[in-house]
């Protein structure tokens, strides 16, 4: 294996970890709310009084982040077609219903907590995507 070093980018990987534990810290400080994208999404299906701005601005920000990137000088490079990613995000949603959560919530969150449901989650996330990974690359 090695390493793809025009690709490496050590210090903006540190940087965008660092301002996704600021916001999850900073959501469950200030409202007691743990950031778990599938959650707060779904909260907004079904929407309770009062629990819809916070919710909106959260989804809001994930939105519009993708639209900051084009004033990043470097593009960002998707190997796959649509019908794949679609069918990547269907599978992510059935998995967070059956996980009782997405990566975020248990990963970031749920770790920080020291939730063992969640390191259990999180273990099952990573290996999944090993061998999809491997089987993609390797096999298919």
């Amino acid at each position: 294996m090695t390493i793809d070093w025009t690709h490496f980018t050590p210090w903006t990987s540190l940087g965008g970890g660092m301002l996704i534990g600021l916001a999850a810290a900073m959501l469950v400080l200030l409202s007691g709310r743990i950031a778990g994208v599938s959650g707060i999404v779904g909260g907004l299906l079904v929407p309770r009084s009062g629990d819809i701005g916070w919710r909106l601005a959260f989804v809001g920000g994930l939105l519009l982040a993708p639209a900051a990137m084009a004033f990043y000088p470097v593009s960002p490079r998707i190997d796959a077609g649509f019908g794949t990613l679609a069918l990547a995000g269907l599978l992510v949603g059935a998995g967070t219903s059956y996980g009782s959560g997405c990566t975020s919530g248990h990963g970031v969150c749920g770790l920080s907590r020291l939730s063992p449901r969640s390191l259990v989650a999180t273990l099952q996330f990573m290996l999944a995507g090993f061998i999809t990974v491997f089987f993609v690359r390797h096999i298919v």
